[in-house]
């Protein structure tokens, strides 16, 4: 493509290749949050007073930089969504060199947010997410889970397990459809988008609109270079007016309209070269190995996924099996934040700074997150507990990126509305305003540990040797007090003079009690599924 910006590889007689341009995928698929208050009808009318008005505030701010109650006043809503509109920010920041990123979870006000990383934010909080594709069968098309429905008036009935089963995954969209969505988004909307974080030639009025290279990397919110945002090439290296730049002289800003015109040709290029991949791949024989396998396919290559470069990572489609991805896999992808939707009847372990939870059914989360743990959509009978886990490398891999141990807000649930106002959906009148169903404590008394099975033979090199999130109370002491009744038990049995028929009878006796627990409990569906159809 000869808009595409032109990288060599590290050897210098390598040949040249294309390297596109990328939306970041963090804000569009992490970064909504379902707040009306956040949602705009005309973004940039509502956005450049706004804006005006927290560079203001960030004025009185140490750093020159805004705080949840800055943002509080300035948007007039509550300290909590404010808080939150912070915390999400925090997750799905580019720049990992932002204080806001390094920040403890203490600190993140003392810290503040950027103004026009802020502001980007706001921006894109009018997204639209992209609908199921069209299909000739219009009935398999509103077989999709969460849809429009006469059972209840707004959501489907069809479970995320039914989902599976009806293989109607493949008409949600792929990862390549999301992306060309978004950059045609971005395509939309980047005169204003550049707009808010340009600033008028002294003297010469609003016309003669500038960015500077600091405002212009802002952009790097939303959009990066390279395959999957492959490391390497930062927006000023790639943009002509800024890559020859002198580090010890300032850079002269760029009229907006040269920088407008610039992403734009890179906008047409990438969804050019989107749409010939899609077309190549329609027409050529299936890729086993292909993120956008569908649902009912998963199953079969679980145990496999393909190496991604920077960017999100993604676990779909995954039923009656066990998927693992070892550090290696997940080695340059970007694991600040976790979200789970459609899921049903699934035990999700995860330590992470945020995680979101959205149309699940009859889940348990054991969770040591540094955020309160974001509830939205249709959710049914979901559980959350404490951490319950390690493994070798956990606590090194828990400083890579900035987790906690001792922050656990597992419990202190934050439930927003039902219907996702970034769907695309119709919705009928009054129910955006239900808010989501929350989650429920575990008991303490059916909180057991996880031991991680050792898949690969032989251990890793490591220092963790026990679970760093350390227990509430209650867990506890329910967990001190099985380990006691155990030992005794076992106690017991040892110092009990058995003849060889009735160890036997005590072991089958053993056996069934064990075999009701796994009824009584449940767990005996883990083995089911583990069994596979």
């Amino acid at each position: 493509m000869s808009d595409a910006i032109e990288a060599s590889t590290s050897s210098s007689s390598s040949p040249r290749e294309s390297v596109f341009i990328h939306p970041r995928r963090e804000p569009f698929e992490h970064g909504l949050l379902p707040i009306p208050k956040l949602i705009f009808t005309d973004p940039n009318a509502t956005l450049a007073p706004l804006r005006d008005k927290l560079v203001v505030a960030a004025a009185d701010h140490p750093a020159r930089r805004v705080d949840s109650k800055a943002l509080s006043d300035a948007l007039q809503i509550s300290l909590d969504h404010a808080r939150l509109v912070v915390d999400t920010l925090t997750s799905v920041l580019h720049d990992d060199a932002d204080p806001l990123v390094r920040a403890k979870s203490s600190e993140i006000d003392a810290v503040g947010a950027d103004v026009y990383d802020l502001i980007l934010f706001l921006y894109i909080q009018s997204y639209k997410r992209l609908l199921p594709r069209t299909h000739k069968d219009s009935a398999a098309v509103a077989d999709v889970w969460p849809s429009t429905s006469a059972f209840d008036g707004y959501l489907s009935a069809l479970s995320p397990l039914q989902l599976v089963r009806s293989n109607s995954r493949r008409f949600m969209p792929s990862q390549a459809d999301e992306e060309a969505h978004q950059l045609s988004y971005l395509q939309k909307h980047l005169a204003n988008i550049l707009s808010l974080l340009a600033e008028p030639v002294e003297g010469e009025g609003e016309e003669s609109l500038v960015l500077t290279m600091e405002r212009f990397e802002h952009l790097g919110f939303l959009i990066q270079f390279g395959e999957k945002g492959s490391e390497g090439v930062t927006l000023s290296q790639a943009a002509p007016f800024f890559a020859n730049s002198d580090p010890d002289m300032p850079a002269v800003p760029v009229p907006a309209a040269q920088v407008h015109d610039w992403v734009l040709q890179n906008i047409a290029s990438a969804l050019e070269h989107i749409s010939e991949r899609v077309s190549a791949k329609e027409n050529g024989p299936p890729n086993a190995t292909d993120q956008d396998v569908a649902m009912a396919d998963a199953c079969v290559s679980s145990m496999k996924s393909p190496k991604s470069a920077r960017g999100p990572s993604f676990i779909e489609g995954i039923s009656k099996s066990s998927y693992v991805k070892q550090a290696p896999d997940l080695k340059g992808s970007s694991l600040k934040a976790v979200r789970v939707e459609h899921c049903e009847r699934v035990h999700v372990i995860a330590a992470a700074k945020r995680i979101c939870i959205a149309n699940c059914r009859e889940c348990v989360f054991f969770l040591g997150v540094n955020q309160q743990p974001l509830i939205v959509g249709d959710n049914h009978k979901l559980q959350v507990a404490p951490y319950n886990t390690f493994y070798s490398q956990l606590e090194e891999h828990m400083n890579q990126v900035g987790i906690e141990p001792t922050v656990n807000k597992w419990d202190e649930l934050l439930a927003l509305g039902v219907v996702d106002p970034h769907d695309s959906l119709s919705h009928p009148a009054g129910v955006s305003d239900i808010q989501a169903e929350s989650a429920t404590r575990l008991d303490p008394d059916q909180f057991t540990n996880f031991l991680i099975p050792n898949w690969f033979g032989g251990e890793s090199a490591g220092t963790t040797k026990d679970n760093p999130f350390p227990l509430p109370d209650a867990y506890m002491a329910s967990q001190q007090r099985n380990h006691k009744n155990l030992g005794e038990i076992k106690q017991i049995l040892r110092e009990t003079p058995l003849e060889e028929n009735r160890k036997r009878e005590l072991s089958c006796a053993l056996h069934v009690f064990f075999k009701d627990w796994l009824y009584a409990s449940g767990n005996i569906r883990q083995l089911y599924c583990l069994q596979g159809d």
